[in-house]
């Protein structure tokens, strides 16, 4: 392959990395379905020289793309979100309970699960936790079509005359508008289950790093399983979200009220700002050893609670999208091509017997029994119906989280059966894309005419 054919797919590609989220709209295909196995024809062409696509060789890399990757798709997902979040508010907690559930049960249930299937398929304990806890997290990557589009807000009606606007007019009245509550419970629950669980994963990526280095659950010890909760489970979660909130409270401060006209971006227009939170915020964090994916998404949400009616949010929203896209992009294109160069050469009937029952079983069944278990009326925010109930449990879509926590596990500690993980997860991923982008489109095309028919209608 000469280095004008690369020119010349990645053009090809970039252009349908911009098209093909309009095209695809009315049909049961996704953008990320396209992606893939164009990567995946792509890999069956001769590579250039030196060019390498074994995730083991290229390990530390395929960490620091993926890892940006999420981070830029954490901001994006935290400034998209319009349900507001007070924590002293009762109300607030009970609308954001669907998260609180899929959290806080989903996910240790989906984790214990895989980690059991593949301890029982002949895993050491390990590697079965690992797999389990890399496996677990949905993307906020390849979820856009189940998620909210972004942060909207209603342009006030015009003034019946000149003497009517109500104020002094000027460039403040054309940036402010009403803001706009999320209506869909089925988005807003699977993109904020999204934004917090890449983080909430990172304690059982450990656990099993812990376990493997120590040579077995014995050997770690009850000192080290304290550490393990106090430190790892609960502290650096804390501390991650205080580092998100903190970043993002300051910044807002700057770039809605500050004295100074030339550091208020937001009068601006200056979208850059939401790049630049991103990798302070992550700075920060990583610094005073908190989660720095919790604490994106936490400056994410912080950012958007600031003047909520205010269109700057849109503008921070659309540069960060737009660079997820691209980065989404070279990762679906290198993984495609990975693909059909080898990286499902150890993938055997274990590998497909966990996908298959990760997808279509194991998360399901964690998400059904976390939301239906006393479950907030669906007439309520945060409220689901039986339907809603089972949507929101079915597409938990996996993806490109799930390769980053499995390259920092195994640049941590060498797993025996890193190269087979490896086989397992791309697997996953690909049914994941392929189930998922094909029943995500009819199904909350389906979900949104049942909520016309009640009265609810869906934000434009």
């Amino acid at each position: 392959m000469s280095i004008n054919l690369i020119y010349l797919i990645a053009g090809v590609a970039m252009f349908l990395a911009a098209v093909l989220p309009s095209v695809l709209d009315r049909y049961a295909v996704s953008a990320a379905m396209v992606l893939l196995v164009l990567g995946m024809v792509i890999g069956l062409l001769p590579l250039p020289e030196g060019m390498r696509l074994d995730p083991v060789v290229i390990r530390p890399q395929v960490e620091r793309v993926t890892e940006f990757t999420i981070l830029v798709a954490l901001m994006g997902v935290g400034l998209a979100i319009d349900r507001s979040f007070e924590w002293r508010s009762r109300a607030a907690w009970a609308a954001w309970s669907p998260t609180w559930r899929l959290l806080a049960l989903a996910m240790p249930l989906t984790i214990a699960s895989v980690a059991l299937l593949g301890w029982g398929l002949g895993l050491a304990p390990a590697a079965a936790l690992l797999l389990g806890a890399a496996l677990a997290p949905t993307d906020p990557v390849l979820a856009s079509d189940v998620q909210v589009e972004g942060p909207r807000v209603e342009t006030p009606d015009a003034p019946d005359s000149p003497g009517d606007d109500g104020g002094d007019g000027g460039d403040e009245d054309e940036a402010l508008g009403e803001p706009v509550d999320e209506k869909d419970d089925v988005r807003f629950a699977l993109t904020s289950e999204a934004g917090l669980n890449d983080g909430l994963a990172f304690p059982f990526v450990t656990a099993a790093v812990l376990l493997a280095s120590a040579g077995g659950l014995s050997s770690v010890g009850s000192g080290g399983l304290l550490h393990w909760f106090a430190w790892d489970l609960v502290g650096k979660v804390v501390v991650g979200v205080l580092a998100g909130v903190a970043v993002g409270w300051g910044l807002a401060r700057i770039a809605f009220r500050s004295s100074r006209r030339s550091l208020r971006l937001a009068e601006q227009g200056e979208p850059l700002l939401a790049l630049a939170a991103l990798v302070m915020t992550y700075g920060v964090s990583q610094l005073v050893g908190g989660y720095g994916f919790v604490s994106v998404f936490a400056c994410g949400m912080t950012l958007r609670a600031a003047e909520r009616n205010h269109h700057y949010h849109r503008s921070m929203h659309e540069v960060v999208q737009r660079l997820e896209r691209l980065l989404t992009l070279i990762i679906l294109l290198m993984l495609g091509m990975a693909m059909t160069k080898g990286v499902l050469g150890e993938l055997d009937w274990r590998g497909v017997v966990i996908a298959l029952a990760l997808v279509l079983v194991l998360r399901p069944a964690a998400g059904w029994v976390s939301l239906r278990l006393r479950a907030r009326p669906a007439d309520l925010p945060g409220g689901l119906g039986r339907k809603e109930t089972l949507a929101t449990a079915f597409f938990g879509v996996r993806g490109i989280g799930s390769l980053y926590y499995l390259s920092f596990a195994a640049g941590e500690h060498a797993f025996a059966d890193e190269r087979w993980m490896w086989s397992t997860v791309a697997f996953t991923i690909l049914l994941s894309v392929m189930v998922h982008g094909t029943l995500a489109t009819p199904v909350m095309r389906y979900l949104e005419r049942r909520r016309e028919r009640a009265g609810i209608t869906a934000p434009a």
